[in-house]
């Protein structure tokens, strides 16, 4: 099964994503970790990633469809995967490498996700850059959302309640 977990950072994709991993039995692949990695590589594609997020912007289209395609290309992801930070966008889900068989979208308040992306203290997330971030996601994301709905596969979810019931709703609608 292709899963795409989908919403604002600080919504728990992440967790998420972990915790139906383990269910599921299929490797989580987060966007966002594969650009860190990436970023401290000193290859060229490596300092524009780097770039990007040290100045609070999204990835190019361009250099986040090479590394998608390119992590997803590995033989472990033959049987399924959830991912997590892929699409960022209308053109990367028209374009994506794959056809997601189910989008799950974690719905939570902007304060929220700003609240939980403060508690984490990491580097990446001032103040400054999470509203920068939080800004580009809402803009982009809309469309993409409107895509998968009307493709009927996006589900949604209220991704401000507590861990474990936010999880029994995504088995449920993942059928296990």
């Amino acid at each position: 099964m292709k899963i795409v977990i989908m919403g604002p950072q600080g919504c728990g994709k992440s967790t998420q994503a972990e915790k139906i991993s383990e269910k599921l039995n299929i490797p989580h692949i987060s966007s966002g970790d594969i650009f860190r990695k990436l970023e401290k590589s000193s290859t060229d594609l490596g300092k524009r990633v780097w770039k990007a997020l040290s100045s609070g912007e999204l990835v190019s289209d361009e250099d986040t469809m090479l590394v998608i395609g390119e992590e997803l290309s590995k033989g472990e992801y033959s049987s399924g995967f959830i991912l997590d930070g892929f699409p960022r966008n209308l053109y990367q889900a028209e374009h994506s490498p794959f056809n997601p068989d189910i989008v799950l979208y974690l719905d939570v308040p902007e304060s929220v996700s700003f609240e939980r992306l403060i508690e984490r203290k990491r580097e990446d997330d001032t103040p400054e850059l999470i509203k920068r971030r939080l800004s580009e996601y809402h803009k982009n994301t809309a469309p993409v959302l409107d895509y998968y709905r009307k493709s009927g596969i996006l589900k949604t979810f209220n991704g401000a309640q507590k861990i474990e019931l936010l999880n029994k709703e995504l088995m449920e609608a993942l059928n296990t």
